[in-house]
């Protein structure tokens, strides 16, 4: 009977070490539910927040408070003038309304908060007066499966999920046996350095369709999160996706000596792509001058893929783009760990 090759029991091995492990088991599996559940429920559907405004006192400021109180989505209060400018300053109010003489608004233009209170406030003054809308307009409120934050919101938290088991998983693995002399004994074995960068990567496969399964189906239950595309198109997207980060994080931790070295180093490649990739809000948000960079950040790549099967029912052509761009984060990430990686 032939002996079982080197990949084969150094999977084995990783695969046990992280069962082992109740705190990776807790990143894992325990955390993107709490995330999700957390998130899930501060953005639920719900009505809107009023927004909070503040009309100034003056001869006219009770008549004005009443009118402005007709909106649905103002929330009124009168400020003696210093007080409601203060209030404006440090963010308790979004627009501060003059009624001494003319009517002043007073806002910040650049808060979102504060140009929607001026436009609500606006209607309702003018409404207050008398005025006719010549055009009258309907509206029809969209509260379907996959128009809802939540929708957008669980495919970011899976890539973000990925990426963070995949590089720091397989990093602290290989600098935690790198600085424990491990890795020296190592290099007295028939083993290839090749067998033990892919075994690391390869343990990733081992839990990653339990971890897609568990965060997809608390998703699923609780907020009634569906996935329109094909099963099978999203679970190769979350293997590739896999890889990749797996490649990455044994490129990180390639010559890496302490945990302290290598946790610099994660944290240095994963921020722009927590801040940058849409994992909670999209990357469209962002100039058009570094759509180009985001677009090639494997994390943007795996969190627009996971919403086109999740969301909009992709096919596997739609999503061929994001999967080069991860099947080559993947490619070149181990080769490039090939070359710099040390034993010791």
């Amino acid at each position: 009977m032939p002996a079982p090759s080197p990949l084969y029991e150094l999977t084995v091995t990783r695969v046990k070490e992280f069962i082992r492990q109740g705190e990776a088991v807790f990143w894992v599996f325990v955390f993107p539910i709490l995330l999700a559940l957390a998130l899930g429920f501060a953005f639920r559907d719900k009505t809107p927040d009023r927004i909070p405004i503040g009309v100034a006192n003056g001869a006219r400021s009770a008549a004005v408070a009443k009118a402005l109180e007709t909106s649905p989505a103002l929330r009124v209060r009168l400020y003696d003038p210093v007080a409601g400018r203060e209030a404006l300053r440090v963010g308790k109010i979004s627009l501060l309304v003059e009624v001494d003489g003319a009517t002043l608004f007073r806002f910040d233009p650049t808060r979102p908060d504060s140009r929607m209170a001026r436009m609500e406030a606006v209607d309702a003054l003018q409404r207050a007066a008398g005025r006719v809308d010549p055009v009258t307009i309907g509206e029809e409120r969209v509260t379907e499966r996959g128009s809802r934050y939540i929708d957008f919101l669980i495919p970011g938290l899976l890539g973000l999920n990925l990426m963070s088991t995949g590089m720091w998983g397989v990093g602290f693995s290989i600098v935690t046996a790198r600085s424990q002399k491990l890795l020296k004994r190592l290099v007295a074995t028939p083993m290839r350095k090749r067998d033990y960068l892919l075994a690391q990567m390869a343990s990733r496969i081992a839990f990653l369709a339990a971890e897609v399964a568990v965060l997809l189906g608390f998703a699923w239950l609780v907020f009634d999160v569906g996935v329109r595309g094909s099963l099978l198109l999203l679970a190769v997207i979350c293997f590739v996706g896999a890889m990749a980060f797996a490649g990455l994080g044994v490129l990180v931790a390639s010559r890496a000596e302490t945990i302290e070295a290598v946790s610099g180093l994660m944290n240095f490649v994963m921020l722009p792509m927590w801040l940058l990739s849409g994992v909670f809000f999209s990357a469209d948000r962002f100039p058009d001058s570094v759509q180009p960079f985001l677009r090639a950040l494997p994390l943007t790549a795996l969190n627009d893929a996971l919403r086109e099967v999740m969301i909009e029912g992709a096919s596997v052509v739609a999503v061929l783009p994001e999967l080069v761009n991860l099947t080559v984060w993947m490619l070149l990430s181990f080769a490039v760990a090939l070359r710099v990686f040390k034993w010791k």
